[in-house]
């Protein structure tokens, strides 16, 4: 009996020696995250004025719940395209507008999120807003949802206009009822901007930035928004109206995953 109780404890402290080397090393490793390069900002740093609404940070989106490394509403980018979008603001108030960014840099671990839920068939949740026309079988081939994203570099950023003076939206309540993203401005979800004749992250051709269909007030403002930011540098995506990139990109080849987060900014203002 000694013998084995000698060895029980022989084994304990053992057990406990390798748990006192390897879990601190576990805790380190799970709270660390990367951190943006020095030349990212948050754009409210360089233009407070900008109305940022973060879908991807709530429910409202076409997942239907939080996306993975949202971890605040913040509009992050590199500080070229935050001070490009700056000039564009300037323009735009003089016309009585103002800018409103829906999404700005997106770390890979979203658009991993993305790709997940794409292929998960039974996930259909937001469908009646954002893709009631789309099977989910298509969303790869029909070029909706990718394993890479342009977001992901720093450059690239969704973006509306309001009228001025900017009314509130409404939160989004999960479990409202939903109304196709194409549904005439009255009948859709009370976002805040301009008609643009769909709603931000609508699936559908009537997207595409000079889809022809989309004529009158609705045309007016989708030109104005393009003119204003091609102005500035910027180019748009011709599939999605509220798409654009700043160019010359700085980081061209690179897809950063570090969380939306002011804690992942060197210079977090």
């Amino acid at each position: 009996m000694t013998r084995l109780t000698t060895v029980a404890r022989a084994l304990i402290t053992a057990f406990a020696a390798l748990l006192a080397t390897t879990a601190p090393t576990a805790t380190a490793r799970a709270g660390t995250d990367p951190k943006a390069p020095e030349d990212f900002v948050a754009l409210r740093s360089v233009d407070p004025t900008i109305i940022q609404e973060m879908r991807y940070v709530t429910p409202h989106n076409f997942v239907g719940e939080r996306i993975d490394g949202y971890r605040q509403p913040l509009c992050i980018l590199t500080r070229p395209a935050a001070e490009a979008l700056h000039k564009a603001q300037r323009k735009l108030l003089r016309q009585g507008y103002t800018l409103k960014v829906y999404d700005c840099y997106r770390p890979q671990r979203a658009v991993d999120h993305f790709v997940r839920w794409a292929e998960d068939l039974e996930g259909e949740a937001m469908k009646g807003e954002f893709y009631p026309n789309v099977d989910k079988t298509r969303l790869f081939a029909d070029g909706y949802i990718a394993a890479k994203s342009g977001h992901s570099r720093g450059s690239t950023l969704d973006v509306t206009l309001v009228r001025l003076p900017a009314k509130p939206t409404r939160p989004y309540h999960p479990g409202e009822p939903l109304v196709p993203c194409f549904a005439p401005q009255g009948e859709r979800f009370p976002d805040n901007s301009v008609d643009m004749g769909t709603g931000f992250d609508c699936f559908d051709t009537l997207s595409h930035t000079l889809d022809p269909r989309v004529q009158g007030r609705q045309r007016h403002h989708r030109l104005l928004l393009k003119s204003t930011l091609e102005g500035l540098g910027f180019v748009n995506l011709a599939e999605e109206w509220w798409h654009y990139t700043f160019k010359p990109e700085a980081y061209p080849d690179t897809y950063f995953d570090f969380p939306v987060s002011r804690k992942s900014l060197t210079n977090a203002r």
